[in-house]
């Protein structure tokens, strides 16, 4: 066994998918459903599809390259980069955005290719992310893009919650649908896609608060991890252990569970602060901060306790852990989103797909 890794049980990702979208089904919502996780793994990708998810999008071009042969929807979403419009229209059929000159260079790009390209304008409800604030900006840039060939106004959407931790609500909500209302009326359209967010926005669909006409959400985290991280619950009928981090024992010693000298400022620029609860058996893990984030994983041994990290080693207290541990043995974590994410992305950290 190679270490650290992440054990990946496709068909619990397969499940997860199955029962997020019968979820959001029963609501009238589609899913766009996001690899960014695991970066856009093509085993992944296709158990994803497997689980009935028929649209797939990510924020890297590189990521949705890797899965540009599967014969479904692709969505990219974070706003692109004008450099690449080529890119964006080459290997995608849909784009978040935001700005008028980019769209005008996907048009130009679109045209070269011989493709219509759809597009999503992103709308800022105030979590001050991506998006256009001013309402009369909008109907600005929607008089210009009409007028654009290759470019076909899919729809409307925003994000909330990822920068200024804005809770997506009902009532935020349904101004996006208000603009939309105005939009149809004004330009004389019909928008075929209204997308209110991300895995945040899944809790109205958990509580049977999501407006009605929202009917398009982009999902990541609540399919990978079966969690929803806005009021910290587990999603019923999910598995919140669909990828587990392991990582082998290099160091295993009785030491004082408060170091000796002055306490200045760790190697990431933080005063950490110790609990003296006298000798503690201690083990170092051969993972690190480079690799993956230690406040977002759990030990699946409930005695074992988490301490810190270096960027290259995992400190842990096991003087509660049920098996003898030593140098050598394995210590298993189940991840959150952002653990999640770091992890895949380390080239440092082993992968392994089990059914």
């Amino acid at each position: 066994m190679k270490y650290p890794l992440v054990e990946i049980n496709l068909s619990k990702l397969k499940h997860n998918a199955e029962t997020i979208k019968k979820m959001c089904s029963k609501q009238g919502i589609s899913i766009a459903g996001v690899t960014k996780g695991f970066c856009g793994n093509k085993y992944l990708a296709q158990a994803m599809i497997e689980g009935g998810i028929e649209v797939l999008a990510d924020s890297r071009i590189e990521n949705l390259e890797k899965i540009k042969d599967f014969d479904v929807m692709k969505l990219l979403l974070r706003i692109p980069m004008k450099s690449i419009a080529n890119k964006v229209v080459e290997l995608t059929d849909v784009s978040l955005n935001s700005e008028i000159e980019t769209i005008k260079e996907l048009s130009n790009q679109a045209i070269k290719q011989n493709k219509i390209h759809n597009i999503i304008l992103m709308i800022d409800l105030g979590d001050l992310r991506e998006g256009i604030f001013d309402e009369n900006e909008i109907y600005d840039d929607i008089d210009i893009i009409l007028k654009l060939e290759g470019i076909n106004l899919l729809g409307i959407g925003t994000n909330l919650s990822c920068f200024g931790g804005v809770i997506p609500t009902a009532e935020n909500l349904n101004r996006l649908i208000e603009i939309k209302k105005k939009i149809e009326d004004k330009f004389k359209i019909k928008l075929e896609i209204l997308s209110g967010g991300n895995s945040t926005s899944f809790q109205l669909v958990m509580d049977g608060k999501m407006p009605r006409e929202i009917n398009h959400l982009r999902l990541g985290t609540v399919i990978l991890v079966g969690h929803d991280e806005v009021f910290d619950r587990w999603i019923k009928n999910t598995y919140n252990d669909v990828f587990r981090l392991k990582v082998e024992i290099v160091e295993v010693k009785n030491k004082p569970s408060v170091p000796i000298g002055e306490i200045g400022l760790d190697s990431f620029g933080n005063k950490p602060f110790f609990k003296d609860r006298g000798i503690r058996k201690k083990a170092i893990c051969a993972i690190g901060r480079q690799d993956t984030d230690i406040e977002w994983m759990q030990p699946d041994d409930k005695g074992i306790l988490v301490l810190g990290a270096s960027s290259d080693h995992l400190i842990l207290d096991i003087t509660d852990a049920k098996d003898d541990l030593k140098v050598g043995d394995e210590v298993s974590f189940i991840l959150d989103y952002v653990a999640l994410l770091n992890a895949m992305t380390s080239e440092y950290v082993y992968k392994k797909f089990i059914q």
